[in-house]
């Protein structure tokens, strides 16, 4: 089911009134319903993707338990690895399983060995199971390494897995974090819940009117490049660079929004990245939800900060290659990883990748140093480029893109809209640069009203979001 959706307009309203006006006298009712509305949530796209939910679900309850209760450390190896094989072959099979093939059969066919392509299967990759499989694998891994006891509740934590709102493209949470929340009695307030309808509102117009107003003319600029001259595919660039951001960040503040209606607390998943002064702050401010679970359960395990140098500097590379394998089966992703993991590493050994962890121009709303303008301009286009590579179809069009973006140049003409949506979004993401999620933001009530009657000119457009492929 789609946020943007006329469905979910009147699936959340019937779920908001059973969840705080009929089941709300016991705890283990009201999780059973939770449990209940998010399979119906996520099997609305496909039934036969619960089976795989829950298997995982049913393994790491079991995996977990067994963990906590067994003091043979081999043994304790043995079922958190049992964890983790089943969890990334499912991950691997149904995301990768064709990628391998194809790419296998190339390397034989260059050796001469020409093999028929019977091996590949029509497989369906179910929404969203590189987000609740990383969530799973977490908590095991947090278990084994004694930062979190295990819960005996399989409600619970089938709720953990499986929570509607941030099910299907995050935040990828952690179980210290929201297991608890499902073990302890939740009372809403209205404070909390108007924070989460102006989350709700801001997250749908970033998706309904910035998003999918630039979605058009981006597929025709990169599924049409070889008829545009550089100017026109700079701006293409740009355009996918505002909608990826405004179509993912959009999802994660309405799925925190929504959970504030449940009286649930989502970690935060964007911070303005694209005011980031270098590529460091943006990987803080960017998708913060992965990129964090990259640090404590790859980065760190692999000695971290903690070796020297030149381990560290091998430490980030395969974050990075790994965080574009993560995005998708193809090349094009690696290419992403490689070409984040080079403009990083350089500030990472000159020790300035951390130089700006500050607010923004010391919390003024109007006016920024030169300096700053510059920085955060010249890390916008960098981040851009890297964006070719992300939206492009193969690696060859992504070098074509990028060699006529550079080397054909024309100013462009027309898209006038686009652009005055784009100065929109970073002046309302300017205004709130220090309070991402609009807590203390004093909106007037007329705002919300003309953004929702926006969104509800245009809501059920039927375009999925951007990261359920992922």
């Amino acid at each position: 089911m789609l946020f943007n959706s006329l469905e979910f307009i009147v699936f959340l309203p019937v779920c908001f009134y059973l969840y705080w006006f009929v089941f709300n006298k016991k705890l283990n009712k009201q999780n059973l319903l939770l449990l209940i509305i998010s399979y119906f949530f996520y099997g609305y796209w496909d039934p036969r993707f619960l089976s795989l939910i829950f298997l995982s679900t049913l393994c790491d309850f079991y995996f977990g338990l067994q963990i906590a209760r067994s003091n043979n450390l081999k043994f304790k190896k043995t079922l958190l690895l049992s964890s983790l094989v089943l969890n990334l072959s499912l991950l691997g099979f149904f995301k990768y399983f064709n990628f391998f093939i194809d790419n296998a059969q190339l390397a034989l066919a260059s050796f001469g060995f020409q093999i028929e392509n019977t091996w590949t299967l029509n497989i369906i990759l179910p929404v969203g199971i590189s987000f609740y499989t990383f969530q799973t694998m977490s908590y095991t891994i947090d278990i084994y390494n004694e930062k979190l006891k295990p819960t005996t509740n399989f409600i619970s934590f089938a709720c953990f897995v499986s929570f509607f709102p941030q099910l299907v493209a995050g935040p990828i949470e952690r179980a210290k974090n929201l297991l608890p929340q499902f073990n302890k009695e939740r009372v809403f307030t209205f404070e909390k819940g108007l924070q989460g309808v102006k989350l709700m509102i801001l997250g749908l117009f970033k998706k309904v009117i910035i998003a999918d107003s630039l979605a058009p003319n981006v597929d025709s600029i990169f599924d049409n490049n070889e008829l545009y001259h550089g100017g026109i595919l700079w701006l293409g660039a740009i355009f996918f660079a505002i909608q990826i951001y405004c179509d993912f960040s959009g999802y994660s503040d309405i799925a925190i929004g929504t959970a504030k209606l449940f009286g649930f607390n989502l970690m935060i998943n964007f911070k303005t990245p694209y005011f980031s002064r270098n590529i460091g702050e943006f990987w803080r401010r960017w998708h913060i939800s992965l990129s964090t679970w990259f640090r404590d359960y790859i980065y760190i395990p692999l000695g971290g900060s903690k070796v020297s140098k030149l381990l560290a500097s091998k430490n980030v590379f395969i974050i990075f290659i790994v965080s574009g394998i993560w995005h998708g089966a193809n090349w094009t992703f690696v290419i992403w990883g490689l070409y984040h993991a080079i403009l990083f590493i350089p500030s990472f050994l000159l020790n300035k990748n951390r130089i700006y962890t500050g607010s923004l121009n010391n919390n003024k709303f109007w006016l920024a140093k030169v300096k700053e303008v510059f920085l955060m301009l010249k890390t916008f286009l960098l981040v851009t480029v890297g964006w070719v590579f992300f939206r492009s179809n193969s690696t060859q069009e992504s070098f074509r893109y990028l060699y006529r973006m550079f080397f054909e140049f024309e100013i462009p003409n027309g898209y006038y809209s686009n652009v005055l949506i784009i100065f929109l979004l970073f002046f309302i993401e300017w205004s709130i640069k220090d309070d991402a999620l609009l807590e203390k933001a004093n909106y007037k009530a007329f705002v919300y009203i003309i953004a929702i009657v926006l969104i509800l000119s245009k809501l059920n457009s039927n375009l999925n979001f951007i990261y359920f492929q992922f």
